[in-house]
C-alpha cells in the first residue's frame, strides 16, 4: 500500500509511503481518499496529520502517468476532499512540496514545516498550471503578486520565506514529520494554534499593477510562451471569480489548454532530456565490476572549473590534488596547463581534457570535456576510451555537481556550434535542426535527446520547442503524412 493510516492517541496519522518521492501518482491518490475516510470515520481521532516517509513530502505528479489518460480520483477532487475534511487536518512537510504536493498541503488546514522544506508550483517549467488549486489557493493565502511572481517563474521557496508568506503556519525543529505533526496537532486541538480553511479565506485583493506588470515582464522576456499567460489569468479569476468552485472551474479550462498546448510536449520532452544524461548504455553490462566514481582527482592548471569543483569536492567525499599522486585515479588537464596531454602519466591514469566550445581540443586525451561560457552544463565526450572509463568519469562530475552530458566519437556541441557559425543569426534554429539529424545518423550521440538538452541549455535553443531534433524529426513525420 501507498498510503497507511495509523491512530496516535487522540491523533489519526495518514502516512504516503511511495518512494523514491511519493509522486502523486494513482495508487497514492486513491490511498490518499480510502485513508482520509479512515480518518474520519475513526471516532477516537479528534484531529488528522498528513505526512509523508523517506527524503521528502510530495514532489510532484508521477512522471510514469504522464501522457497517459487519466484516472479517477483526479487531484484537484482529492484536494477538495481534503479541505472538506471535518476534522482539523494538519499536513507536516519536509524535504518538498512541489506542485501538486503544495497543492495537497494547502487543501489541508494547518501546514508545519520542518527547517530544510522548500515548497513551489514549477508546472510553468512543463509548460503547464497548477491544476488542482494552486492558483486559487495559493493567492488567497499571499496576495496577487506574489503569487504571479512564484507560480510564472516556478521557482522554489524555503521554509522561513514560506512562513513569512503565509504558505505554511509554523517552522519545526522536531527530527521527523511525524513528531512535527503530532506536536502541531495537539496545538490545534488545545486552541493553542489556529486552523485555516484556504478554499474559505476571501479572494485576494484585485492588484491590477502587479497583473499589468507581470505582464510586461512576461511579453519582454517570453513572448512565445504560452502558460505564463494562462497563469496570469487564471490568477485573475481567482480575484473575480464568484466563489471557489467558480474559480477552480476557469483553473482546470486553462489547465486544460496547457496540455493542449505543442509547448507541453516540447517541455516535457526536454525534462525526460535532462534525467540521465550521463549515463553511459551498456557501461555497467559490459563490465565486470560494478561501475562507480572516481574518489581522488587531480586537477592540472588552472581554470573556472576548477574552482566550482573544490567547493563541493569534500561534501562529496572526493579528494582533489594539483597533481597526480599514488592514489590519483583520474585526472582533469586545463586548456592552458603546460602539462602534457596525459599520455605520459604514471598508471595510465585517465584523463580528461578541458576544451572550451569550438576549441581545438588534446588530440591524445581519452576523454574531451567541452565547456560553453556562462552555461551549467557540460559535454564529456568519449574519444578513446572504454565505456566504463567514460561512464566512472560522468559519476565524478555528478557527483561534484556538474550536469553532464555523455557522448562519443564526436562533440555534439562543436558540431552544432560549426553549424550555427555558417550561417546569418535569422539562420541559426534551422541550422541546428538540420545538423542534428546528421548526429544522430553518425552515432555521435547516445540518445537523440540529448541533442536536444545541450542545443537548448548552451546553444539557447528556444527551450518552449523542445531542441532541434526534435523539431527536426517532427517537421520529417508531417512531410511523410502529406506523401
Amino acid at each position: 500500500m501507498s498510503v497507511h493510516y495509523q491512530r496516535h492517541g487522540d491523533i489519526g496519522v495518514i502516512q504516503i509511503d511511495s518512494p523514491p518521492v511519493n509522486a502523486l501518482g494513482h495508487a497514492v491518490r486513491s490511498g490518499l481518499i480510502n485513508a482520509l475516510e479512515k480518518g474520519i470515520a475513526d471516532t477516537h481521532a479528534s484531529a488528522l496529520v498528513l505526512l509523508a516517509n523517506g527524503r521528502t513530502f510530495i514532489a510532484g505528479a508521477d512522471i510514469r502517468e504522464f501522457g497517459k489518460p487519466p484516472q479517477a480520483p483526479l487531484l484537484p477532487d482529492v484536494v477538495s476532499q481534503l479541505e472538506a475534511c471535518p476534522k482539523p487536518l494538519i499536513a507536516s512537510l519536509h524535504g518538498t512540496a512541489l506542485g501538486g504536493g503544495l497543492e495537497v498541503a494547502l487543501g489541508c488546514h494547518y501546514r508545519v514545516a520542518l527547517t530544510d522544506t522548500r515548497v513551489g508550483l514549477p508546472e510553468v517549467k512543463l509548460g503547464l498550471l497548477p491544476g488542482a488549486g494552486g492558483t486559487q489557493r495559493l493567492p488567497r493565502l499571499v496576495g496577487v503578486e506574489r503569487a504571479l511572481e512564484m507560480i510564472t517563474s516556478g521557482r522554489f521557496v524555503g521554509a522561513e520565506e514560506a512562513l513569512e508568506a503565509g504558505i505554511i503556519d509554523a517552522i519545526s525543529d522536531a527530527p521527523t514529520p511525524l513528531e512535527a505533526g503530532l506536536a502541531a496537532a495537539k496545538k490545534v486541538l488545545n486552541a493553542e494554534q489556529a486552523c485555516r480553511i484556504t478554499g474559505e479565506l476571501p479572494p485576494p485583493a484585485a492588484n491590477a499593477q502587479a497583473i499589468a506588470a507581470t505582464l510586461e515582464h512576461l511579453t519582454q522576456s517570453s513572448p512565445a510562451l504560452f502558460s505564463p499567460f494562462r497563469i496570469i489569468e487564471a490568477i485573475e479569476a481567482c480575484v473575480t471569480a464568484q466563489s471557489l468552485q467558480a474559480g477552480l472551474r476557469r483553473e482546470r479550462e486553462l489547465f486544460l489548454a496547457c496540455m493542449d498546448s505543442p509547448q507541453r510536449a516540447g517541455l516535457i520532452h526536454l525534462f525526460f532530456a535532462a534525467r540521465s544524461p550521463h549515463v553511459v548504455p551498456d557501461a555497467e553490462k559490459n563490465s565486470a565490476a560494478n561501475v562507480s566514481r572516481y574518489n581522488n582527482v587531480a586537477l592540472l592548471g588552472e581554470h573556472p572549473l576548477f574552482e566550482r569543483l573544490k567547493k563541493v569536492a569534500q561534501r562529496a567525499g572526493i579528494t582533489l590534488t594539483n597533481k597526480p599522486t599514488d592514489t590519483t585515479e583520474l585526472c582533469l588537464l586545463a586548456p592552458d596547463s603546460p602539462t602534457d596531454d596525459g599520455s605520459a602519466l604514471p598508471g595510465g591514469i585517465p584523463v580528461i581534457a578541458l576544451q572550451e566550445i569550438d576549441t581545438p581540443g588534446r588530440s591524445a586525451a581519452m576523454l574531451s570535456l567541452i565547456i560553453v561560457a556562462n552555461s551549467d552544463i557540460v559535454e564529456l565526450t568519449n574519444i578513446s576510451a572504454e565505456p566504463l572509463i567514460q561512464q566512472q568519469a560522468a559519476l565524478t562530475l555528478k557527483a561534484l555537481r556538474i550536469n553532464v552530458v555523455v557522448s562519443q566519437q564526436r562533440s555534439l556541441l562543436n558540431a552544432m556550434h560549426d553549424a550555427m557559425q555558417q550561417v546569418s543569426a535569422d539562420e541559426q534554429q534551422s541550422a541546428l535542426e538540420k545538423i542534428s539529424i546528421s548526429i544522430a545518423e553518425q552515432g555521435f550521440c547516445y540518445r537523440e535527446s540529448d541533442i536536444d538538452l545541450l542545443a537548448v541549455e548552451a546553444l539557447g535553443y528556444p527551450r518552449h520547442l523542445g531542441g532541434p531534433h526534435r523539431q527536426a524529426t517532427l517537421a520529417a513525420a508531417a512531410k511523410d503524412a502529406q506523401k
